[in-house]
C-alpha cells in the first residue's frame, strides 16, 4: 500500500520510488493520474484500473496474481491508499488468505491539514466524506456532535457552502479551519466560526480545489443537558438511528449505553 503525493509531486519516499520501481504490477484508481508520478520519476511499470465500480472482481483478479508469488503495489489518486479512497477488500481478502500486506507511509491529506490547522490534534475524528444530501449530511454531524476531539471531514467545492451551513445549524459557533488545494500552488487555510468562513467563500465567483474541512470539539457548557427522553427523540427526529442515538448520548454524558436504555424504559 503505497502512499503517493497529495499534490506536489516531490512529497513522496525514496522507500515509495524504490518500491514503484520493483513490483511486478501497479494497482490504481486513474491510470492516467498514476503515469503523470511515474512518468515525473522516471519509473515504467505495467498499471491496472483499480476503483471504486471495479474494486470487487478486480479484488478477485490481483489477489490471484499475489499467490501467484507476484508483487503489486496499490495506489490511489493521491496521499495513502484505502483513507477515503478504494482498497478495502483487496487488503481484506488477503489478509483473509495469509498473503502479506505491507504499508508504505507517506502524504496523507488528514495528517496534512491537522498539523497546521491551529486546531487541538491530541484527539481527532476523520468522518471521510461528508453526505451529499442535507438530511444525511446534518444526521452525520449529530452523530458526532459530542465527540471530546477535532472532527475532520473532506468536501467538494460544490458543496462546501452547503455544508458550512449546516455545520453551524448543527454544531454552533464552533471554530473551524478549512484547507484548500494542499501542498500545490494556491494552497489555502481559512480559520474562523462556519458562517464567517461561508461568507468569505461566498465572495469569490468560484471555489475550486480539494478541501478538507476541521472542526474544534464542543465545550462542556454546549453539552445536551435535557432530559434522556427529549434528548433521544431530538435524535431520532433528525435521522439517526435508535442504536446510534443512545451511543451518542450515553458517549456526551459519560454513561454507559445500558444507562440510557433503562432510562427510556422507564417511559414505559
Amino acid at each position: 500500500m503505497v502512499a503517493t503525493p497529495i499534490g506536489n509531486l516531490e512529497d513522496i519516499t525514496l522507500r515509495a520510488l524504490r518500491v514503484l520501481r520493483e513490483v511486478d504490477r501497479i494497482a490504481c484508481e486513474d491510470t492516467r493520474q498514476t503515469r503523470k508520478l511515474l512518468e515525473r520519476h522516471g519509473i515504467d511499470k505495467p498499471l491496472v484500473s483499480y476503483h471504486e465500480h471495479n474494486e470487487e472482481a478486480r479484488a478477485e483478479e490481483l489477489l490471484g496474481e499475489l499467490e501467484a508469488g507476484k508483487s503489486i503495489a496499490i495506489v490511489s489518486d493521491a496521499g495513502t491508499p484505502l483513507i477515503a479512497d478504494p482498497g478495502y477488500r483487496i487488503v481484506s481478502l488477503a489478509r483473509e488468505r495469509g498473503v502479506r500486506v505491507t504499508p508504505i507511509p507517506g502524504a496523507s491529506a488528514v495528517a496534512s491539514a491537522l498539523s497546521a490547522s491551529g486546531l487541538p490534534t491530541d484527539a481527532f475524528f476523520f468522518g471521510g466524506f461528508l453526505a451529499a444530501k442535507k438530511t444525511q449530511r446534518r444526521k452525520m454531524l449529530e452523530e458526532v456532535k459530542a465527540y471530546p476531539a477535532t472532527l475532520v471531514f473532506y468536501e467538494t467545492p460544490h458543496r462546501i457552502l452547503e455544508a458550512l451551513e449546516d455545520v453551524e445549524e448543527v454544531l454552533g459557533k464552533r471554530r473551524v479551519t478549512l484547507a484548500r488545494e494542499l501542498t500545490k500552488v494556491h494552497e489555502e487555510f481559512l480559520t474562523g466560526q462556519a458562517s464567517e468562513v461561508r461568507s468569505a467563500l461566498e465572495k469569490r465567483p468560484v471555489v475550486k480545489g480539494e478541501i478538507t474541512l476541521m472542526i474544534e470539539k464542543g465545550d462542556k457548557a454546549g453539552v445536551d443537558e435535557s432530559p434522556v427522553e427529549e434528548a433521544f427523540e431530538k435524535l431520532i427526529e433528525s435521522g439517526v438511528s435508535r442504536m446510534d442515538a443512545m451511543k451518542t448520548i450515553a458517549r456526551a454524558r459519560g454513561i454507559s449505553k445500558r444507562e440510557v436504555y433503562q432510562r427510556l424504559n422507564e417511559r414505559h
